[in-house]
């Protein structure tokens, strides 16, 4: 299976990008951002674009994939609706777009978020922007498209938040987080489960397009020979 990773620098993306390396169905792994990961491996090739809205410019190295892992996202603390649609909605379905046309056998895993509106319709104004997207992506014409909804995310092996006051959280949460995860499985997830459940989701299907955290626990665990 060849994957592309977008977000591969951020805290989500980074679990996702040790899960497929260390794969061994994962024949390649192709990231894409504005800045490259500092990681090195014989399966990994990174593409560094300005701005990962427009792939124009690497359109011939995006051919011949198998999954997308979509793991680009911003808070929402300070944006207004319409900045963050931009940064959500826009940038998302814009790269989307562009994948499907060009892989069309592609499956897409869409990292959303625990509570997101797919009415759009919502108080809450990052879930509505949310639901949009996903809404959009399942209507888009890849071979199956499945959005990731996790709730806590415990980050391991090392891994930080990107965003400083996110990291500043964790560092703070960091002695109780393994309590919540034994006290709140359906609520709590880590790094390495959600990479190894997208990847195990988009190897071989899930019963439904939309998965909480409950369904990433079980995609997790789901792997057969070709998984780890």
């Amino acid at each position: 299976m060849n994957v592309l990773i977008f977000g591969a620098t951020g805290m989500v993306g980074r679990g996702a990008l040790r899960e497929a390396l260390l794969d061994p169905g994962v024949e390649r792994v192709v990231t894409v951002g504005r800045r490259a990961t500092g990681q090195q491996d014989p399966k990994l090739k990174e593409l560094v674009v300005p701005e990962v809205a427009d792939l124009s410019s690497i359109e011939g190295e995006l051919t011949g994939l198998d999954a997308c892992l979509f793991c680009l996202g911003v808070s929402s603390v300070g944006m207004n609706e319409e900045k963050y649609t931009r940064l959500t909605y826009d940038l998302t379905l814009a790269a989307a777009n562009t994948l499907a046309r060009l892989n069309p056998g592609m499956t897409f895993a869409y990292v959303s978020g625990a509570g997101t509106d797919s009415t759009e319709q919502g108080r809450t104004m990052w879930a509505r922007v949310k639901g949009r997207t996903e809404n959009a992506l399942l209507k888009l014409s890849f071979k199956a498209a499945y959005m990731f909804r996790p709730g806590m995310i415990v980050p391991l092996h090392d891994i930080t938040p990107a965003a400083p006051w996110v990291r500043r959280t964790y560092f703070v949460l960091k002695p109780v987080l393994s309590l919540f995860r034994r006290l709140f499985p359906n609520q709590v997830t880590t790094t390495e489960l959600l990479g190894r459940a997208m990847l195990n989701v988009a190897r071989d299907g899930y019963p439904k397009p939309v998965l909480e955290t409950e369904d990433i626990e079980k995609a997790a665990h789901s792997g057969g020979d070709d998984g780890r």
